[in-house]
C-alpha cells in the first residue's frame, strides 16, 4: 500500500489573489489546507500565520479560523497528524503528578497504535530527516505547540522536557519504523509499565 506523504516541499501563491473566498470554489477547506502546506514549508512554523495562509489561499483570515480555530489546528490538519495539543494537553495533565510519565507514555503509543493514524506522523519524521526545511518546521511545532505547552504546564524545564520527548521519539521509531522484537509486537501496558518510570523522571526531577 502507497502512503501518502504530507506535502512539505516549497512553493510559492499566484500573484493576483484577494482576500475573500474565491466564487466557485468547491472545497474551501481544502484548498486552505494546500495553501497551508506551501506557507509551512516555505515559512516554517514560528513564521507562518494565520493571515498568511488565508492571503494564499485567497479567502478571509476568518474562515481559516471557522474551519481550523488556531495556527496549530491548521497545522495538525495540514499535515495528517493524530495530535492536537489543544485536545492531548488536558489528557496528559488529568490525575497525580507522579503519575504523568505512564501516562505521556501511554498516550503517544496509543496515539500511534492505528496505522492509518500514525502513517502521515510517519511520513512526516521520514521526510524531516532528509530535508531541511522540514525538520525545521517540525522542530518548530513540536517546541512550540507541543513540548513548549507541557513543560510550561508541568512546570519542567525545557531539557528535561525534550530528554522525555527524546526517549518517546526513540521507542516510536524503534517500534514502528526500525520494528525492533520484542519491541514492535510488545503490549502497550508492557512498554508503559517499562518506560513510564524513566519519563516520569525526567518530567519530576
Amino acid at each position: 500500500m502507497t502512503t501518502e506523504v504530507p506535502e512539505v516541499s516549497g512553493g510559492r501563491r499566484r500573484p493576483g489573489r484577494r482576500p475573500g473566498r474565491r466564487p466557485g470554489s468547491a472545497d474551501t477547506r481544502g484548498e486552505i489546507l494546500a495553501a497551508a502546506r506551501r506557507v509551512f514549508a516555505e515559512k516554517g512554523f514560528d513564521k507562518a500565520t494565520i493571515r498568511g495562509i488565508a492571503r494564499e489561499a485567497g479567502v478571509d483570515p476568518a474562515l481559516v479560523h471557522h474551519y481550523f480555530d488556531t495556527k496549530e489546528g491548521v497545522f495538525v490538519a495540514a499535515m495528517r497528524l493524530p495530535l492536537d495539543p489543544s485536545s492531548a494537553l488536558p489528557l496528559i495533565l488529568a490525575g497525580p503528578r507522579e503519575e504523568v510519565g505512564e501516562r505521556v507514555v501511554r498516550f503517544v503509543l496509543m496515539m500511534t497504535a492505528d496505522p492509518a493514524a500514525r502513517e502521515p506522523l510517519l511520513g512526516l519524521v521520514r521526510t524531516a530527516m532528509v530535508n531541511e526545511q522540514a525538520v525545521g518546521m517540525v522542530r518548530e511545532f513540536l517546541s512550540t505547540a507541543v513540548l513548549g505547552r507541557v513543560a510550561e504546564a508541568l512546570d519542567v524545564p525545557p531539557l528535561r522536557m525534550e530528554a522525555a520527548f527524546a526517549q518517546l521519539f526513540g521507542v516510536v521509531m524503534t517500534r514502528y519504523i526500525l520494528r525492533f522484537e520484542p519491541l514492535a509486537s510488545a503490549d502497550v501496558d508492557e512498554i508503559v509499565a517499562l518506560v513510564g518510570p524513566t519519563v516520569q523522571r525526567y518530567l519530576a526531577g
